[in-house]
């Protein structure tokens, strides 16, 4: 019992409620007493903190380390909700939607809920706690450190976790976002709370558990959708259920018993409109509506067919996405958290990074298994916006148990995820996790044991692969990222014949980016370099003191071991010394948008070879150096506007041969329709002057990639970059340049870059950028917050680029900011 001295958080309910939402104001303390405040559900215990001033923002400087004692201890969160004598009729439930993780729940001092999950809803019976007049509603966080040593202590051999991502110990023997204990790219802190929607619901006849679809389609084009809603009830009887389909309505009068009811309904539609992927169509939905008495489940469906195309041919197996019958190639990036800290994750900060992806000409993001399972929201953004997802299971990185209690609690968090979310057109393909297959040669004990600890996987992933059929026999299955293939347990990570690769060779071995040209994915679902966050980004955590890589803060700040030393590496390997730190932090950016394009157009080029790019990642946690290409915050690094280009449907790109004898200018098509291009091809010289080289034409076929024409290297004269621009019929345009060797060994003269800028009648900024001779992946950066229409692009001498800038948040009447320009002279350091 603790002694509070604030007013308990409490709520009346209206007299004909069925749901009391418990969101809100809640008594939260350390189990010790140490500490008494209030916490806003859903949130999580550190925001709550630093809210009421005990902890400092956990992201600032070297702060990580001094909240760490959070995750340590226990804590409680109180509260009362005041109930009618008239309304104890019928079951009473709590609903909760995502605790984290390890939790006692009590009502009245009744326990009445052990939670241990933070992946499943849990809705347990309080009938027997709930009184007339006050009741009091008690959740205790057990300390998910502690948990985890004792869970580690009770298994019946040692299972590893890779503690070089994992700084907090244990994590794998629970079911929480595996990055909550730290990785090499987010802070160690393990937070605790309670996410989604909360509520006290009364149980009247039925409530609906699930609803499903599943598409049937027939020879004559139309397709019968089947809708399944699982019911739950405490005793027999009949629920009316209506079911609707874009204004169509349906009743049925159901009779349950008690426990689970399945009852389906099947809508046939003559002449369905298909959804696309984002560059491929439209994304057209229909809308459907299940009822019971008091509760509306709405859902938006998208019809279209998807199958996984892994057909042998010459080359192994191929690995491809054919969406309503016509292979897409997938462009895109891996998501992880928005945020480390759940209280701060928002719909619109989500959908704006989601926004970035599509406006990048990305059609898939991969859902990341070390993260979370996304709420609801996050699929219908997905839907909307034509992002295909590829949906690990949250599973990544370590080993894991098999005993049957952890198998059974993740068959329950299978079964829950499968039938939440499998209503959604974007949710392409479950994967059964992370890089699980390489970790069993990641460990000691692994090594020395392997069939033990494969025997051991082999159990966990049979059974998330059985939980899925069984919960969406339609569902497309895939066991492990990166994998050849079906119950094969072989190396993936260099396998370019078959399956899905993550090849890190060249960051994690310190490899050239030529590297990326060494290999011959199917389908490259990781792989990346990393970068500093944006100067802007810095600020909020480092003060002027710390701004050098090596700083203590900036150290903090880097995640990945060695990280720094390859940053600079690389970067003495291609440029010159930058002249201070903003200098570094622009040429990391550049030199990693660079790496990625390397790769991604060569990839491109093998189509249909390779059908998938999905570069790590897209955001960040919290301000770090990392793989991103989105600051935190959702600021656009260099490399997402390389990306909006290197994505393009339609692109151009140069591509040395092994020899270095010859460069080839490849087009690639993802459009389902031929596309002519014509090409400008150009010498520019070191002051800025262009010289034309050559023009071509070419038709690309649809979905195809092809050669449009050679140059021989021993054609760009020393001192000499080639430039290029196109033009296709679908009316794409693209430019570029090639440097053919260093940018260090290139002489480059002043840019004499100037920059004007005019305000517009909307509250944004036509910047105009000038230069007097050549300038280099120039980035325009402005003194307040927003997006610009374009950055990190090339300009010759006398040739003029106008830009738009949007600040985030519209400035005063007659303010306007500051611009600053970089570019790759004006950042190396003078010899």
């Amino acid at each position: 019992m603790h002694e509070w001295t604030m007013e308990m958080p409490s709520e009346t309910p209206n007299r004909d409620a069925v749901r009391i939402d418990l969101s809100g104001d809640w008594l939260l303390a350390a189990a010790d007493n140490s500490h008494a405040l209030t916490i806003a559900l859903p949130g999580d215990v550190h925001s709550a903190l630093q809210r009421a001033g005990i902890i400092a923002d956990p992201y600032r400087g070297r702060n990580e380390a001094d909240v760490q004692w959070v995750a340590r201890k226990d804590w409680v969160l109180e509260r009362t909700v005041v109930i009618d004598a008239d309304d104890l009729n019928g079951g009473w439930y709590l609903d909760f939607e995502s605790i984290d993780t390890v939790a006692s729940v009590y009502v009245n001092d009744e326990l009445v809920l052990q939670a241990e999950n933070c992946f499943r809803r849990y809705r347990p019976d309080v009938s027997g706690a709930i009184v007339a007049g006050e009741n009091r509603i008690r959740i205790v966080l057990h300390s998910a450190i502690a948990e985890g040593a004792r869970r580690q202590a009770a298994q019946p051999f040692y299972v590893p976790y890779h503690d070089g991502n994992s700084p907090i110990a244990n994590g794998n023997m629970l079911r929480k976002p595996q990055c909550h204990f730290g990785w090499d790219w987010n802070i160690a802190i393990a937070p605790l709370g309670i996410y989604g929607s909360l509520a006290l619901c009364r149980l009247e006849t039925a409530r609906i558990e699930h609803v499903t679809t599943r598409q049937m389609w027939l020879d004559d084009g139309s397709v019968d959708l089947q809708v399944t809603v699982q019911l739950f009830a405490r005793e027999p009887g009949i629920v009316p259920v209506h079911f609707m389909l874009d204004g169509v309505r349906e009743r049925l009068d159901c009779a349950v018993g008690a426990g689970e009811t399945r009852l389906t309904h099947v809508f046939t539609v003559q002449e369905p409109r298909r959804w696309w992927p984002a560059g491929s169509g439209d994304q057209a939905f229909s809308t459907l509506k299940v009822e019971v008495p008091g509760e509306t489940v709405t859902r938006q469906i998208g019809f279209r067919t998807i199958e996984l195309v892994t057909d042998k041919d010459e080359a192994g197996s191929r690995f491809a996405f054919r969406v309503n019958g016509r292979e897409i190639f997938c462009r895109g990036a891996n998501w992880i958290p928005a945020d480390a800290l759940m209280s701060r994750v928002t719909p619109e900060s989500v959908e704006d990074l989601l926004r970035s992806a599509v406006d990048a000409n990305m059609n898939m993001i991969r859902v990341w298994g070390g993260g979370f399972y996304e709420p609801d929201w996050f699929y219908d953004l997905c839907d909307r916006l034509g992002l295909l997802v590829w949906q690990d299971f949250m599973f990544a990185c370590n080993l894991y148990p098999s005993t049957p209690d952890f198998l059974e609690n993740v068959a329950a968090e299978v079964d829950y995820q499968v039938r939440r979310l499998s209503t959604h057109p974007s949710l392409a393909l479950w994967c059964g996790d992370n890089e699980l297959v390489g970790a069993l040669t990641w460990f000691e004990e692994s090594r020395r044991d392997r069939d033990r600890y494969l025997v051991s996987y082999d159990r966990l992933n049979r059974t998330v692969e059985a939980v899925m059929k069984q919960a969406c026999p339609e569902a497309i299955w895939w066991p492990s990222s990166p994998s050849v293939g079906y119950l094969d347990f072989g190396d993936a990570w260099h396998a370019d014949g078959a399956g899905d690769m993550h090849y890190w060779s060249v960051w994690h071995e310190n490899k050239s980016f030529d590297n990326y040209r060494t290999v011959r994915p199917r389908f490259c679902s990781e792989f990346g370099f990393q970068s500093y966050t944006s100067m802007q980004v810095i600020r909020q955590f480092a003060e002027a003191h710390d701004l050098n890589i090596a700083s203590p803060v900036m150290e903090a700040h880097q995640k990945n071991a060695g990280g720094n030393e390859r940053i600079a590496g690389t970067m003495f390997r291609y440029f010159r010394f930058p002249k201070d730190f903003p200098s570094f932090v622009y040429l990391s950016q550049i030199q990693q948008g660079l790496a990625i394009r390397t790769a991604v157009d060569y990839w491109r080029s093998l189509k249909p070879h390779c059908m998938g790019t999905l570069y790590w990642q897209l955001n960040d946690t919290w301000p770090v150096a990392s793989w991103s290409s989105l600051d935190y915050g959702g600021h656009w690094k260099a490399m997402h506007y390389m990306a909006r280009r290197f994505f393009q449907p339609v692109a151009v790109a140069a591509i040395p041969s092994a020899d270095g004898r010859e460069i080839a200018f490849s087009m690639v098509n993802d459009t389902a329709e031929p596309a002519t291009v014509e090409l400008q091809a150009f010498l520019v010289s070191l002051d800025g002057n262009r010289q034309r080289l050559l023009a071509a034409a070419g038709t690309c076929p649809a979905d195809r990639a092809s050669t449009l024409v050679t140059v021989a290297a021993k054609d760009i004269p020393p001192d000499t970059l080639l430039f290029w621009s196109f033009e296709a019929s679908n009316g794409a345009t693209g430019e570029g340049h090639y440097a053919h060797g260093t940018y260090k060994a290139l002489d480059l003269v002043p840019s004499g870059l100037t920059i004007e800028a005019v305000p517009r009648p909307d509250g944004s900024f036509d910047v105009a950028v000038t230069a007097a001779g050549l300038a280099l992946h120039v980035m325009i950066e402005a003194d307040v917050e927003g997006r610009y229409s374009d950055n990190a692009f090339d300009l010759t001498a006398g040739e003029t680029k106008s830009i738009r800038f949007t600040p985030r948040i519209a400035l005063d009447a007659g303010a306007s900011p500051r611009f600053s320009a970089y570019d790759l002279e004006s950042c190396q350091g003078k010899g």
